[in-house]
Order: structure tokens, then sequence, then C-alpha cells
């Protein structure tokens, strides 16, 4: 196989990479990660404008993009920058509204592509335990309208968001974790009466929120798709999503390794170069041979999203998030380690790199989950 991006695609990361190293330095990422907003508008609608919003998604929808490896590119540059715009949102709520939305619901499309709208997935409880199934917030007819009680957890960049994807139960049963009838999803405008946001910085840079919807009224155009049948959507937008986390960490290994080995070349103890100690050339090594493997987990991810067997599909997707949850705990542990004890500094890129790879285990599933996960799949296929 030819693993080489298109000449397109390689513009592109050129261009991002270049601009990221420009004008999202690490002093100005850390401002924008501790700002009231954590992240800058300008910096995103400056992102739509160079194309990185459009090659998320294809020309149908108003992109030039949209494949498994655009979402890749787009996302290994994003992660080798530490960047917390929300991209990923957009890559979540986008697909859903491609996949199951109507003529009217796709012009929002347009909006998310130029940067003018902030999207975000409102999908977590916090009694989920990253089962998909298991979502207790609720939508009631009311008439030709919809009701929604409920609270969604840990949504990114939720305080600024202008809309929200959120799941709710219209029918079926929430203990049961194999219950994929009964889960709608609906378009929820930020500024809804009886809609709270309630934000919180997260650990590794930016900021979350938790929604609480009491009693919140929505049109019928506020579903998403069939009533009852969003799972399938649900599982759609969360495998990209998945794929976007996956490429988004192996561009912060990729950062935290060449830092590493800067740090052993330069470094020096006793008068010689640390680097030349033969116990962290074996460590080194071992890590860029993890690295390579996470490489091919997301590659293999990239190639198989857009496939039309689904079980093959999933099984992928959970394989790369396992990948990525172990390999990336590893390399931040060990490029930690390998720096001593500069490495703990917060002054110091290393440690951001650490804690976003670690962070990012958690998103949309950990290492367990998605293990647990990719047998269960393996089972389907076999029968």
């Amino acid at each position: 196989m030819n693993f080489e991006h298109t000449e397109d695609r390689r513009m592109l990361a050129d261009s991002l990479n270049r601009f990221i190293s420009e004008q999202y330095a690490f002093d100005a990422r850390d401002r924008i990660a501790k700002s009231a907003h954590g992240f800058s508008k300008d910096i995103f609608r400056q992102f739509a404008e160079l194309g990185v919003i459009g090659a998320l998604f294809s020309e149908a929808d108003g992109g030039f993009g949209g494949g498994g490896f655009d979402i890749a590119v787009v996302f290994e540059a994003l992660g080798r920058g530490l960047v917390i715009e929300p991209l990923l949102g957009a890559v979540m709520v986008g697909e859903a509204l491609s996949v199951a939305g109507t003529e009217a619901q796709k012009e929002k499309l347009g909006d998310i592509i130029n940067g003018v709208a902030v999207v975000a997935f409102a999908h977590d409880e916090a009694d989920t335990h990253y089962e998909r199934t298991r979502v207790q917030t609720k939508a009631e007819r009311s008439g030709d309208a919809w009701v929604l009680h409920g609270a969604k957890a840990v949504v990114p960049q939720g305080e600024q968001a202008d809309l929200f994807l959120v799941s709710a139960r219209t029918a079926g049963n929430v203990s049961n974790v194999n219950d994929e009838a009964g889960i709608s999803l609906f378009l929820v405008p930020a500024k809804t009466a009886g809609l709270t946001v309630r934000g919180c910085p997260s650990i590794d840079g930016g900021r979350v929120a938790e929604l609480s919807f009491d009693g919140v009224t929505l049109g019928a155009d506020a579903l998403l798709g069939a009533e009852g049948q969003g799972h399938a959507t649900l599982e759609r937008a969360i495998g990209r999503g998945v794929l976007a986390l996956c490429a988004e960490a192996l561009g912060a290994m990729e950062a935290a390794k060449t830092a590493t080995l800067e740090y052993l070349r330069t470094r020096k103890q006793f008068g010689i170069l640390i680097g030349s100690f033969q116990a962290l050339q074996h460590r080194m090594a071992d890590l860029l041979l993890e690295i390579e493997q996470a490489r091919s987990a997301v590659i293999n991810a990239a190639a198989a999203i857009d496939t039309g067997d689904r079980v093959t599909r999933e099984r992928a997707l959970s394989a790369a998030k396992f990948s990525i949850g172990r390999i990336g705990a590893l390399v931040a542990e060990e490029s930690i380690q390998m720096h001593g004890g500069i490495g703990m500094t917060w002054e110091l890129p290393l440690p951001h790199y650490a804690k976003r790879l670690v962070m990012i285990d958690h998103q949309l599933g950990d290492e367990d989950h998605h293990l647990q996960r990719y047998v269960q799949l393996g089972k389907e296929l076999a029968a």
C-alpha cells in the first residue's frame, strides 16, 4: 500500500504547521488556554480562512475533503501544536448533520465550515461510563414540540458554543446498555430557555461545561433524524471524533519525542551528553517503535472509517483508541522521566503534552473500554 499523502494533503499540512508555529507558539497557547473563553475565536476564524475546517467536510457538505486521512492530517498538526480551538466539536456535530440532517438543518454546515458558528457535542453524562446507549436525559413530546430534562457533563468549550448536539431518550431502557432503540438527537441553540451552562477550566487547557436541561422546549425541527433511531448517527459522529483524537495524540507524541531527543542530545551530566548513555538509548528506541505502532493504528483507522462495513470500521477505531491510550501514557511518562526534574516544570511545554495525552485517553472511551469493545465487535464478526 502507498501510505504517502496526496499533494493537496501535504500542502494543507505544511500550511497548517507553518501557521501554528508562527501564530500559536507555546506562550500564546498558554495565554489562550487560561483565558475566560478557553480558546481564541480569532484563531478559530483564521483556521476557517485557511481551509482547515473545510478540509474536514466533503464537497457535498460544502468542504473539500472529509475523508479519514483529511481528518488525520489536520488533527495531527493540531496535536503537535496543542491547539485547543473547538474543531473536534465541528467534526462530530458536522458528521451528524451530514448523515441525518434535513436540507434546512444542513444549512448550518456552512456556518461551521466558515468558522461563524461554534458547535459542541453533548452526549456524556455523569454515570455514562463511556457506554453510548446509557442516556438518562429524556425528551418527551408536547404537541408538536419536545421537552428535555436531564444533564450532560464535560462538554468541551460548551460555554462559548452557539449550538449543541444533544442525545436524549425518547423511549427504551436506560439500564440496558444494549438497548440502542429509543435514542434521539436534538439540535439545541445555546440561548434556549431552561438550558443552564456551567463552565470550568480543564486540566489539560481550555474549558469544559456542564449542561442542565430543565424543561427545555424545542420545536419539531430540532429533532435530528428519525425519532428513537439516533444511535447509528451517534456512532458515526463518535467514530469521527475517535479518529480525530487519535491523530491529535499522534501529533502530541511526535512533539514530545522531538523535545526529548533534543534534550538527550544537548543535556550533559558529569561532562557527558546523557544521550550517550546506553540505558537511555534503549528506552528512546523502544519509545520510537511504540510511536510508529501508534501511527500504524491511526493509518488503519483513517483507511477504515469510510468503509461501508460497520464492524470493520468500528473495530479499527477501537483498536486505534486502545493503542493511543496505552502508548500515549507511555510517551508521557518516559518523556518526563528522561527529562528528569525539569520535565515537571510548568513553564516547559512537555508536561502540557503529557497532560493532553493522558486526557485524550479519557475522551470518547478509555483504553479499557475500547479493548472490551474491540473484543465484542470481534465476536459479532465471527458470528
